[in-house]
């Protein structure tokens, strides 16, 4: 049974930095593109950034130059890497698996609040 399980959220000021990680119950973890996502109160989720299994990268352009992903495929963990994080990125963030379209596998989120 495929489970992705994050954790590392929590309360930020603006500003402020954050870790996430995922770590994720798959065999052939290092061939799956990992990818995060968020989904802000209200709105619709959205793609944050994703890491290919060449460990080539793709961000969203508001958080481009801020956020960082990067994966241990030793350990089965794909990471977020937040800085410079604002109020409206508030939102529960998910983990997502997928392999060439056919498998495709999410986690259940960790809460990120920004907020003084």
């Amino acid at each position: 049974q495929v489970q992705l399980v994050e954790s590392g959220g929590g309360l930020v000021q603006p500003g402020g930095s954050l870790r996430l990680s995922c770590e994720a119950s798959i065999s052939s973890f290092s061939v799956y593109t990992m990818g995060w996502y968020r989904q802000a109160p209200g709105k619709e989720r959205e793609f944050v950034a994703k890491i290919t299994s060449s460990s080539g990268t793709n961000y969203a352009d508001s958080v481009k130059g801020r956020f960082t992903i990067s994966r241990d495929n030793a350990k089965n963990t794909v990471y977020l890497q937040m800085s410079s994080l604002k109020p409206e990125e508030t939102a529960v963030y998910y983990c997502n698996a997928n392999h060439l379209g056919l498998l495709n596998y999410w986690g259940k989120g960790t809460l990120v609040t920004v907020s003084s």
